[in-house]
């Protein structure tokens, strides 16, 4: 079914008394052909529910990506408000969506942590840890109740300071508690700081820890296709190095950029590259056993992959594009 016939049906069944609908991200972004939430796709999708006065409860691009959203209605109030902000947009000619990157996106961040009440045995929590691999746990009397922190490091300290106690109330310490609205990079610094955070979510219930390890999961997914990237790009260089006048490189500038002036490869971008070798009498100077059109199909697979990259996402790359990235990488050229 077509995404706005969707969206069409929902509404009307949402006017005939039926419940919401409720859907996970990932199924909500496929009803629109889509597997991330790139820039072009937010606002598509935000254009489509503005439509039909829909929106979902919670947000769709700050909810983590296998987290079940709620297709609704929108209230006679938000309708309003969001009539007069969308007239504002389109005086200033656009349309925006939320730049910023939520903690709320992280899987770590939706994984109820395991907790022990402070009147649980010390025994009982380094049993779990040790069980677990865990570095540390929340102490909790209840889904919105927190009382702290037990880790190794506060168990270690404690013994070697000769300190007495046999229960996890004995070897707490202070916790930060972040709201899962909060930004991704707002929180490194408490997290680097302190080894953790706990992640509340809308209603103030505990819905997450975030650890450093879980952050340097994150980033290594996130930095792992700007590193590809930077090889195929070196690869490209080298192969059109030399190969071409100032003038022939001059010549395949962006129009928008007419200004700038190339004085070698390096200083064009990504789909000059492209306008470069698109030419046929221009590829002929390569002199490599390729065919053309499937190799420009394929850099320009890359280009859009590079683009849709450097929108830096929490939901990473698909594997797909990785694949892409990985098998264009190969040193097809030397």
């Amino acid at each position: 079914m077509e995404p706005e016939s969707k969206l069409a049906e929902i509404k009307n069944n949402l006017g005939n008394g039926s419940q919401s609908e409720s859907v996970s991200v990932r199924s909500f972004l496929e009803w629109f052909g889509a597997r991330r939430r790139g820039v072009g796709v937010v606002a598509h999708i935000r254009r489509a529910l503005e439509k039909y006065s829909l929106e979902t409860e919670p947000d769709f691009e700050s909810a983590y990506i296998d987290s079940i959203i709620v297709v609704q209605l929108k209230s006679k109030e938000i309708q309003e408000v969001d009539e007069v902000a969308q007239t504002e947009k389109e005086l200033v000619g656009g349309y925006d969506s939320d730049p910023t990157y939520r903690i709320s996106k992280l899987a770590a961040a939706n994984k109820k942590p395991i907790s022990v009440t402070p009147q649980q045995s010390l025994s009982e929590a380094i049993t779990l840890m040790m069980t677990n691999d865990f570095s540390q746990l929340p102490v909790m009397s209840g889904d919105r109740d927190v009382k702290g922190l037990i880790s190794w490091k506060t168990i270690g300290t404690r013994l070697v300071l000769k300190r007495e106690g046999s229960e996890v109330k004995d070897f707490v310490e202070p916790v930060k508690i972040v709201s899962s609205d909060s930004s991704i990079f707002s929180v490194i610094g408490d997290i680097t700081q302190s080894d953790c955070v706990l992640v509340k979510n809308n209603q103030n219930a505990i819905s997450g820890i975030i650890t450093t390890a879980d952050l340097s999961d994150q980033f290594g997914v996130l930095s792992r296709p700007f590193l590809i990237l930077g090889e195929i790009e070196n690869y490209i260089r080298k192969l059109l190095d030399n190969r071409y006048s100032q003038a022939e490189l001059q010549a395949a500038v962006d129009p928008s950029g007419a200004e700038r002036t190339i004085e070698s490869v390096s200083d064009l971008t990504f789909g000059e590259y492209l306008r470069v070798i698109e030419n046929p009498d221009r590829w002929g100077a390569l002199n490599v056993e390729i065919d053309r059109k499937i190799f420009i199909k394929n850099l320009d697979d890359i280009r859009k992959i590079r683009n849709s990259v450097m929108h830096f996402d929490p939901d990473g790359v698909d594997r797909e594009d990785i694949g892409k990235l990985n098998q264009f990488e190969s040193p097809q050229v030397s």
